[in-house]
């Protein structure tokens, strides 16, 4: 996708695609005439309160516990200043520049909704980091939900703290200078709409969904050439015993793993070697079945999440009949709990594809060359690969425990229920980059497993993805550093042209089937 595509948002919902074009592949971001005069009514409410001296949390009170003290003139564009400086303070190693791009999206289309009393030159300022490529610096760790991550973004719009920009680090100062932009001067009820809401945790997820979706094909893919090396017994998929049991996500698996076997002469001279294959195999329609329906319920949430108001408090009506409304919009449980449970599904899809992967390599089981290697022995092969995928299914265990369940108190017991959203999503993407590896090694092992067998006929699908991955990577006559091998094919996973080349190749052959 290239930088000349834009995306427009005000009028219809959003999706996690959209925030997936601008943060991830350099869309540009403008808002619809309508979210423009939405933005304008709820400052227009802002400023008759500052006006009118009427007492409104975040708009002319403190913060948190301290919302009973009272403020006016000066000190609320000071309060707006100082809740971004007071509030930047995570620490940690800064979050990549797509996650940064990603908040900072979901947090404008939180504005668009003109609930929130921001001003209008705010939200200018925060699409032109987005459009020029000025990337504040994050630090990924200090959120129990939101608050900190967004004021570092904050702090970026007043020329404070670093930011990435063509591809140095530099001060914000600098990039805002180099661009022609001058530091915003925060006005009432500005500094809180900032580090308020769900964009980080909803931000985070919207780049997860991407991947896990792109890593739940690749799953299906890699799995169906670990079956066919394994010589697996197709009646396992057959379409009539899946529909039993009707899931959805179980029936398009079967539907892939279908596509993905057909015409394979491997299978259909293998039938009948078992009554019943190992559950890692026979199973792959119902682990990655149940792994895909999870994800289609957390994606539902994180988009009704994006397309919410998730301020406090919020302002509704208009500036002669206007409602402000404290209450907890920014909680993040929906998300948090959506991003918990995503985590677990796809450390499954890790974990299924190790015990796969384990049993490749194993002649006991596979009735392949030990360790899927010629002169074992004096070779290792691919022994040790396999304890690299247990190593990072065990720390895809620990990240599958919920975070949404743990809590403490913040704000002097003003705030004393925490969704922990961000963190939630941030261990996601962790698990994501696990699974990522786990797959790659998989993949590995599966197109080697193919180097003993390839004197008969692969499935139109697994026989594509094997030479596509003989692209990048020779077959493995004797013992290399294997370490390239795996990035190059983690690197192939990535790559979104190459699912789409395996999935054209087998709709092509269809028709000859």
């Amino acid at each position: 996708m290239s930088r000349a595509e834009q995306i427009v948002i005000g009028e219809a919902p959003a999706g996690w695609q959209d925030v997936v074009a601008v943060a991830r592949h350099g869309a540009s971001l403008a808002l619809s005439d309508a979210a423009w005069a939405r933005i304008d009514n709820a400052q227009a409410i802002v400023q008759r309160i500052v006006v009118s001296g009427e007492r409104a949390y975040g708009v002319n009170t403190g913060l948190g516990a301290l919302c009973n003290v009272s403020l006016q003139g000066e000190q609320l564009s000071r309060l707006s200043r100082n809740t971004l400086l007071s509030h930047a303070c995570g620490v940690g190693a800064p979050l990549a520049d797509e996650q940064t791009r990603a908040i900072i999206c979901a947090a404008i289309l939180n504005y668009s909704q003109g609930k929130s009393g921001i001003h209008r030159q705010v939200v200018e300022a925060l699409l032109a980091l987005l459009n020029r490529g000025i990337t504040p610096q994050v630090p990924a760790q200090g959120s129990v939900g939101y608050l900190t991550h967004m004021a570092h973004v904050g702090i970026a719009l007043l020329g404070i703290g670093q930011v990435s920009y063509r591809g140095q680090i530099v001060p914000a100062e600098q990039a805002l200078n180099e661009e022609g932009l001058v530091p915003v001067v925060l006005g009432a009820k500005d500094g809180l709409c900032l580090v308020n809401g769900t964009p980080c945790m909803t931000g985070l997820s919207c780049l997860a969904i991407a991947d896990a979706e792109r890593l739940s094909q690749w799953a299906d893919v890699i799995g169906a050439m670990s079956f066919e090396a394994l010589r697996g017994q197709l009646d396992a998929f057959d379409a009539s015993i899946l529909a039993l049991k009707p899931h959805p996500g179980m029936q398009q698996v079967g539907k892939n793993l279908r596509m993905l076997l057909a015409g394979s002469d491997v299978l259909a001279s293998s039938e009948g070697i078992r009554t019943q294959d190992a559950l890692s195999i026979r199973s792959i329609p119902q682990v990655h079945g149940a792994t895909r329906d999870q994800l289609a319920h957390a994606t539902r949430q994180v988009e009704i999440e994006l397309n919410s108001v998730t301020d406090n408090p919020l302002l509704l009506g208009t500036p002669e009949a206007f409602r402000v409304v404290s209450q907890a919009n920014p909680h993040g449980q929906s998300v948090a709990m959506a991003a918990d449970l995503l985590c677990m599904a796809m450390a499954e899809l890790g974990s299924i594809a190790e015990r796969r992967l384990d049993r490749l390599i194993n002649p006991m089981v596979s009735g392949l060359p030990a360790f899927l290697v010629t002169q074992p022995g004096v070779n290792s092969g691919m022994m040790i690969v396999q304890y690299v995928a247990a190593s990072l299914c065990a720390e895809n265990r620990q990240m599958a425990q919920p975070a949404v369940v743990d809590n403490y108190v913040t704000s002097g017991l003003q705030e004393d229920h925490l969704s922990l959203g961000t963190s939630a999503a941030l261990k996601l993407h962790k698990v994501l980059g696990n699974t990522t590896q786990i797959l790659a090694i998989e993949y590995l092992l599966a197109a080697q497993a193919f180097e003993f067998l390839k004197t008969q006929g692969f499935g139109v699908g697994t026989g594509a993805a094997w030479r596509l991955l003989r692209e990048r990577i020779p077959a493995y006559d004797e013992d290399r550093w294997l370490a390239p091998d795996i990035a190059s094919s983690a690197a192939l996973i990535k790559d979104e042209t190459s699912l789409e080349r395996v999935f054209q190749h087998c709709r092509d052959n269809s028709a000859d089937l």
